[in-house]
């Protein structure tokens, strides 16, 4: 697998408008801004830290995953996401490796991104995700 290093670390909360002054002010993170991804009913708020980013999920409706997620689990850390140069190219790879996947297609992700899921039965219940940058980074 191409791995090339940790994209960002996903987190589910209830309310982006409480949860970022934690990240920001108290942490001390650059915060890169707000973006809404409709296909995945969810508003992102990005920070920068390091050569990482942590990446706020906050449902935008109730059947989102990210609000069933918050139902069953809480707010809390929700995947992890590893940058990859090919997304398709690792899906497929990892499909014929055995490998069980929540999405057997890349799809569009926040800030201009192609991303794919690993089922978490697959990878230890870590829920992981394949990200590639097809830009620029986004500016928020």
């Amino acid at each position: 697998m191409g791995v090339k290093g940790i994209d960002h670390i996903g987190i589910a909360v209830e309310s982006l408008e409480k949860s970022i002054p934690f990240y920001r002010d108290i942490l001390g993170l650059k915060f890169l801004g707000i973006e809404e991804v409709p296909s995945q009913k969810v508003r992102v708020g990005m920070f920068s830290v390091g050569e990482s980013r942590i990446e706020l999920l906050e449902p935008t409706s109730s059947d989102s995953p990210i609000a069933k997620a918050i139902e069953k689990r809480g707010q809390g850390m929700h995947h992890i996401a590893y940058s990859v140069e090919n997304a398709a190219s690792e899906v497929d790879s990892l499909k014929n490796k055995g490998v069980k996947m929540i999405d057997n297609f890349p799809r569009e992700g926040a800030g201009g991104t192609k991303i794919a899921f690993i089922h978490p039965a697959a990878s230890g219940k870590v829920l992981t995700e394949l990200c590639e940058h097809l830009e620029a980074e986004k500016e928020y």
